[in-house]
């Protein structure tokens, strides 16, 4: 049974659309992520479901509840924002206490209640702190323990990682989670960053020019984009023009050929790496980049330029620039994508 249902939801500032005939459905304790670019309508759409941007039309329901009208205070939906949005002169304490003294819980109640909530966020030893006093990662910590602690229906979360430096985002997002899992809270994440979309989901629903354009599980989104839009945002696929795929594979298509890098296979010229059902090909690495655990070659193959991608394994293994290489191509790993 879907526990969150929106129908049709459509927004505009004037003549601008920022979505249009928006419909989607969740399930009870289900991580959502809203991916796609900047201007795409994900935070406004976020907004709206919180209840601090009205739609034009269509409707939300939570539960079998109609929450469309309803004001923002009483829609029992937790909010975490890319500013963190902290009282300053509040210490940790206060301001995840803020939500239950809205809701007139007793005192020794509330206590016990943020009490629990600073151990939940690892957040012990900082309670009689300042928000100017703490890191950024600290920070957004105290604004999820704020919105989980009123115990929402819904936690929507936009953009809650911008701000941080690329070690202490990865570490949040493995901490929110683990957390929205321990805690079965249905969770709707607004990102543009394809590797947070990736890690996090049980559900992507990918945005583009205010529409849903495509949704599916993580690994589905990935291996199996469903337009030329899609392949390009969410990996760096080799988009290959009908010209492209017919000078290496003898193939005509009437829209582009996606192949992810990590699809081709390389190896010296002189090692044997295609194999029926494989196309074989032969190139030249023009520029190799380290990324980490992989590296990633620029490779030539009948003027066209491939993004290949190889597991760094031994730096013996590498290939230099000018090298003569072979590569092989799965026909299954290849997508015409429109």
């Amino acid at each position: 049974m879907n526990y969150v249902e929106a129908n049709g939801l459509t927004k505009q500032y004037g003549t601008t659309p920022v979505f249009r005939d928006i419909s989607f459905s969740l399930r009870k304790g289900e991580f959502v992520t809203l991916l796609g670019p900047s201007g795409c309508g994900k935070s406004t759409l976020l907004r709206s479901l919180a209840g601090l941007t009205d739609v034009d039309a269509g409707s939300i329901r939570v539960d079998g509840e109609d929450i469309t009208r309803v004001a923002p205070q009483k829609r029992g939906i937790g909010m975490v924002f890319q500013s963190y949005a902290l009282f300053p002169n509040m210490t940790v304490a206060q301001n995840i206490e803020f939500g239950l003294k809205l809701k007139k819980m007793a005192a020794d109640e509330r206590t016990r209640k943020v009490v629990d909530a600073i151990r939940l966020v690892a957040l012990g030893g900082k309670e009689h702190q300042y928000p100017h006093e703490l890191s950024g990662g600290q920070r957004q910590r105290v604004a999820l323990a704020r919105a989980l602690i009123v115990e929402p229906r819904i936690l929507l979360l936009d953009e809650p990682l911008s701000a941080l430096d690329a070690r202490i985002r990865r570490s949040l997002r493995e901490q929110i989670r683990d957390i929205q899992s321990r805690l079965g809270v249905t969770t709707i994440f607004v990102t543009h960053d394809q590797e947070e979309a990736l890690t996090l989901s049980d559900r992507i629903f990918v945005m583009d020019q205010g529409r849903i354009v495509q949704e599916g599980e993580a690994e589905t989104i990935y291996a199996r984009p469903a337009s030329e839009f899609v392949a390009r945002f969410i990996g760096n696929y080799n988009m290959l023009s009908p010209g492209d795929a017919h000078a290496l594979f003898d193939m005509t298509i009437n829209g582009h050929l996606a192949i992810r890098p990590e699809a081709i296979q390389v190896a010296p010229l002189t090692e044997v790496v295609s194999a029926k059902p494989l196309a074989p090909l032969t190139g030249t690495v023009r520029h190799r980049q380290l990324l980490g655990n992989v590296i990633r070659y620029q490779v030539e193959s009948s003027g066209v330029m491939l993004r290949v991608d190889r597991l760094n394994q031994r730096e013996d293994q590498l290939f230099a620039p000018g090298t003569l290489v072979a590569l092989a191509v799965d026909p299954q790993q290849m997508r015409e994508v429109h």
